[in-house]
């Protein structure tokens, strides 16, 4: 980004915690998680809460689960780059995208997912 003349308006950062998060957050145009590899992802769900659009790769496993996102290959810089360009450019997509994302990382609770465990053992233990 340096390089670019661009480091003024790219931020990478290392492992954060609390009121740490919020505030980067705050901060950001857009989260970018080109990953090669990624499980699950738990920082596309944070971003998409604080009303930051998300571009993520579609090999990575949150993609799956996510609608309200950008997806792109990783390899693919010119297509990163373009859909990064367009969420910058064009307000009407990046309050889009915001404004569903928000919504949809809502249906991702942990509560829900304790639930939908705690069934799972019990039709286990019911059926034994």
């Amino acid at each position: 980004a340096a390089q670019m003349g661009i480091g003024h308006k790219v931020l990478f950062t290392r492992f954060l915690r609390g009121s740490d998060v919020d505030r980067i957050y705050q901060m950001a145009d857009m989260y970018v998680m080109p990953s090669v590899s990624e499980p699950f992802g738990i920082a596309p769900l944070e971003a998409l809460q604080h009303h930051v659009p998300v571009l993520i790769s579609k090999q990575s496993g949150v993609a799956e689960t996510l609608n309200h996102v950008l997806k792109v290959d990783f390899w693919d810089i010119n297509e990163i780059t373009n859909k990064i360009v367009a969420v910058l450019k064009y307000p009407a997509l990046h309050k889009t995208l915001c404004n569903n994302g928000h919504f949809e990382a809502y249906k991702f609770r942990w509560e829900d997912a304790a639930q939908r465990v705690n069934k799972i053992y019990e039709e286990t233990l019911a059926s034994a």
